[in-house]
């Protein structure tokens, strides 16, 4: 029987995938793809929806019931951080540990802040950033909408992430914060943003991590092989746009999350848990698939 899989249509997702999807990996059933933003595929894997599923790292302390976390083909890194854009004429500057400086155009108490889903690791990132200054509203937009809004004025600030590191100066927008920058200073650690999992009792999570280690190993063995499937479902279609954001995110954390990514992810949600913002995980559930 296939099985189902939920990712986002970002080269980083569809690069490592690709061997996966198109039948390549030795072993692997047929797969079923489904290609959605994260905070779709938040949402979906609450109802179980996806045998495999790309969510967010801070969604998984309503997941883990219900999934293993696998240890690889998910996004860490670091130099890869969500960013807080604004317009050029609102941008400021933040104090030396990166949060919003009080006495600085940074203060967003007043302003509508734009992002892309409100169980991304994105947004917990920028409420952990904010909160001794939390901004008036917030609102959920997609992703592709965020950058032009906040460029025409309908939002003062927007969060992004992925290929929009590379792209917001077409906008006219400034980076009032780079939250891995923060978050790497603050802690020493990689930003964990994107993670895999497996359905419990429908696949067997150490089988599924070699079929997607496989598939990552095969991807840098021949980039050129999956070449058109990536620029087929890319956002941005630039190749030189795509060959940096797989270059940031797909790194030796896509291979295995190792003890640095899983103190990462512990970190993230040990944070999230005592600022009351996640309901408390198990330490076993979020770093081993065993569990």
């Amino acid at each position: 029987m296939a099985l189902s899989l939920a990712i986002s249509p970002c080269p980083n997702d569809t690069f490592v995938f690709h061997a996966l999807v198109h039948g390549q990996v030795p072993g692997a059933p047929p797969v079923e793809v489904t290609y959605a933003d994260v905070d779709v595929t938040n949402t979906a894997a609450e109802r179980g929806a996806f045998d495999l599923v790309k969510v967010s790292f801070a969604a998984l302390p309503w997941l883990l019931e219900d999934y293993h976390l696998l240890p690889c083909g998910g996004a860490l890194g670091r130099g890869c951080g969500p960013l807080v854009l604004t317009r050029g004429d609102r941008a400021g500057s933040t104090d030396p540990t990166g949060r919003a400086d009080p006495t600085g155009q940074t203060d967003l108490t007043g302003a509508t802040v734009a992002v892309p889903g409100d169980r991304t690791t994105a947004y917990l990132l920028f409420r952990l950033w904010s909160a001794d200054r939390p901004p008036a509203r917030i609102e959920v937009v997609p992703f592709h909408e965020i950058m032009p809004g906040v460029a025409a004025g309908r939002y003062d600030a927007g969060l992004v992430i992925h290929e929009a590191r590379f792209t917001y100066p077409r906008h006219g927008l400034t980076a009032l914060v780079d939250l891995g920058e923060w978050w790497e200073a603050d802690t020493g650690l990689p930003i964990p943003l994107g993670a895999i999992l497996a359905r419990r009792g429908a696949v067997d999570p150490e089988a599924a991590a070699g079929w997607i280690r496989e598939s990552v190993r095969r991807a840098w063995a021949d980039p050129a092989a999956s070449r058109e499937y990536v620029l087929a479902h890319a956002q941005e279609m630039e190749p030189d746009v795509v060959d940096r954001h797989i270059g940031l995110y797909v790194n030796e954390f896509t291979a295995d999350l190792g003890q640095a990514g899983f103190a990462a992810v512990e970190a993230l949600l040990g944070r999230a848990t005592d600022a009351g913002l996640v309901p408390q995980t198990s330490s076993s559930r979020a770093t081993a698939w065993t569990s």
